[in-house]
């Protein structure tokens, strides 16, 4: 799989599909909400914007294990999926810093933690870990939204 060649790769498609994705929520909310012309952009943005949203964070956890971010790293990556365009600054900055990676560490070493087997089970299964990825998050996007928008959540 090309695009799980390298954890920087992989790394650089989600931080940029995350910029996109939230043009696409932000040019649907200034139709729905500035212009008053549709709500469909909120739809499709938000729908597009969110799954991807979950996929950056599912990855962004897998690369922290196998790359050994400290939890202050993990937390700033998930972190920059919160402020619009902030995914890619903060992929330039770790990959200036050398902390995505040229390979897997754990695609052949060996595991020593929790998180450490079940990240080396997925870089070593691919193929089952991206079906099971998908599923993971589309079942959570599903029950997310079914309860509505996040503004609609605490009211």
């Amino acid at each position: 799989m090309p695009l799980l060649r390298t954890p920087s790769r992989l790394y650089r498609v989600l931080a940029l599909a995350e910029m996109v994705t939230w043009t696409l929520l932000l040019l649907g909310m200034l139709l729905k909400y500035v212009l008053q012309v549709t709500e469909l952009g909120v739809r499709i943005g938000g729908a597009l914007h969110g799954f991807v949203f979950l996929s950056y964070v599912v990855v962004t956890v897998l690369v922290a294990v196998d790359q050994r971010w400290s939890v202050g790293r993990l937390a700033l990556g998930v972190g920059s999926a919160l402020i619009p365009y902030l995914t890619v600054p903060f992929e330039q900055w770790a990959h200036r810093r050398g902390l995505l990676g040229d390979s897997w560490r754990l695609r052949e070493g060996p595991p020593h933690t929790l998180p450490e087997r079940v990240a080396a089970l997925a870089l070593r299964r691919p193929v089952l870990a991206a079906v099971v990825a998908v599923v993971v998050v589309a079942v959570v996007f599903s029950v997310l939204l079914s309860l509505g928008p996040p503004t609609e959540w605490f009211a």
